[in-house]
């Protein structure tokens, strides 16, 4: 397709313009991750998972705490 003549715009102009337009999508389209994007069931359950992941570290945190208080006597529940 041939691009229109207007008063004031060189057809080399546009020409170039489609050009570089054409090249930024190419490499749009190459630097993008090749197949289906992920369902919002998944970037649900990666959330959750990652959520998972970071109350268990706390988890581990607080009973390493728990553990030493008690190694002092901070507490008589025994």
């Amino acid at each position: 397709m041939l691009p229109r003549r207007r008063p004031g715009v060189d057809r080399s102009t546009i020409m170039k313009l489609r050009q570089v337009a054409k090249e930024g999508a190419m490499a749009a389209l190459s630097a993008s991750k090749p197949g289906v994007g992920k369902s919002p069931r998944d970037v649900e359950l990666e959330a959750a998972n990652a959520e998972v992941a970071r109350l268990s570290e706390a988890v581990k945190e607080l009973a390493v705490k728990l553990t030493l208080l008690e190694g002092k006597g901070g507490s008589g529940w025994r």
